[in-house]
């Protein structure tokens, strides 16, 4: 009798899990994955929007260059997502 009056609660906190939990989980490891394939010469996107270009890379934190001949030390976490080039065709479209 009392398993009935917990089975909307169960099934609340399953719903909970599967919706916001589980999702965020995989977010946070995706993101840790990809900062911890960058490499230098990658342009990256760093989390408060500036655009800029691996130069070096240490254990915690990297050197970026966000303008040329300007580089600045960052937080590895602070890289939100790296940037894919556009590939380029060798031969121009034919209108």
């Amino acid at each position: 009798m009392e398993f009935a009056g917990l089975l909307p609660i169960v099934a609340i906190a399953l719903l909970f899990w599967l919706l916001i939990i589980r999702p965020a989980s995989r977010r946070q490891r995706e993101l840790r994955t990809m900062q911890g394939s960058l490499s230098v010469g990658d342009e990256v996107m760093l989390t408060s929007g500036v655009f800029a270009h691996v130069a070096e890379i240490a254990d915690d934190h990297l050197r970026v260059e966000i303008a040329e001949g300007v580089t600045i030390k960052v937080a590895r976490g602070a890289v939100g997502s790296i940037i894919q080039q556009p590939l380029v065709d060798d031969e121009p479209e034919e209108i």
